[in-house]
């Protein structure tokens, strides 16, 4: 389905009835980034009305002009999910990028957000001032990986921490197949913009009383974890999770873990 926002085109997918819950992918993929790892978790969870987004330049949806910087995204996210279920309160679930937009949808209408998740979430925009850790390996199948193309090969190991059959399959199936399809021209000018021009943590602003789950990967070479705790008292209600094994793709490296996290954080919303 799509919905329209100042003559762009952005494209969405309901699965399932119930409490709203938005869902924001990161930075090039799509929707089903997010529809990869949350659908097989709302399986066991009855009540939730899904609500993926394909970001603007992303996946389906269009590429307006008038958006060229991450306070024109949030304007666009915050339009959608105005139109696409108006006047509700909702939760709120963000990976890498889709995080960072999420802080700024709390920023600017917490009231209606009942809950929020955040994967890997993007915590300062701006790459050089990032506290990360160094690329690391925690396991690798060389039989395998020896049977991949080197284009193959070489980008699914660009952030992968977990290098087997089935990450790859994921990663192809989950996160590739949104890449591929990426307007680049409209991201690269929008990386120029990529840090919203307000204050995202002001904590007058973005003190968050509901119930957040924080999920983050130990070896996140591109994100990082480190920067979580500046935040953190943000959120008096959150859980924070460190996952080992794990780095900007940890729904995929350690699926059980989060799937059961994820699930935790489903329970603690209805107490």
């Amino acid at each position: 389905m799509f919905c329209n926002i100042g003559n762009a085109n952005i494209y969405y997918e309901v699965i399932g009835n119930g409490k709203p819950i938005v869902m924001l992918h990161g930075f090039s993929p799509d929707h089903r980034l997010m529809t990869g790892c949350m659908e097989p978790i709302f399986r066991e969870h009855e009540g939730y009305k899904r609500i993926y987004l394909d970001l603007p330049g992303m996946g389906k949806s269009d590429s307006p002009s008038w958006i060229i910087s991450t306070d024109d995204m949030l304007k666009a996210v915050i339009t959608s999910i105005k139109r696409i279920i108006p006047n509700q309160n909702f939760l709120l679930a963000g990976q890498s990028y889709g995080g960072y937009l999420a802080r700024g949808i709390i920023h600017k209408m917490k009231n209606q957000v009942d809950g929020l998740l955040l994967i890997c979430p993007v915590f300062i925009a701006e790459n050089t001032q990032r506290d990360c850790p160094e690329d690391t390996v925690a396991y690798r199948d060389e039989k395998f990986l020896s049977s991949l193309s080197p284009d193959e090969a070489k980008e699914f190991c660009e952030m992968g921490v977990i290098q087997n059959e089935y990450t790859f399959h994921r990663y192809q199936n989950e996160i590739a197949v949104g890449l591929s399809i990426a307007n680049e021209p409209f991201l690269k000018r929008l990386r120029k913009k990529y840090s919203f021009s307000f204050e995202v943590d002001d904590p007058f602003y973005a003190k968050f009383q509901r119930t957040t789950l924080m999920i983050a990967g130990r070896q996140d070479s591109c994100v990082g974890y480190r920067d979580l705790f500046k935040i953190i008292e943000n959120y008096p209600k959150a859980s924070l999770a460190i996952l080992n094994n794990a780095g900007h793709n940890l729904q995929i490296e350690q699926p059980e873990v989060f799937s059961h996290l994820v699930s935790e954080w489903l329970k603690q919303l209805t107490c």
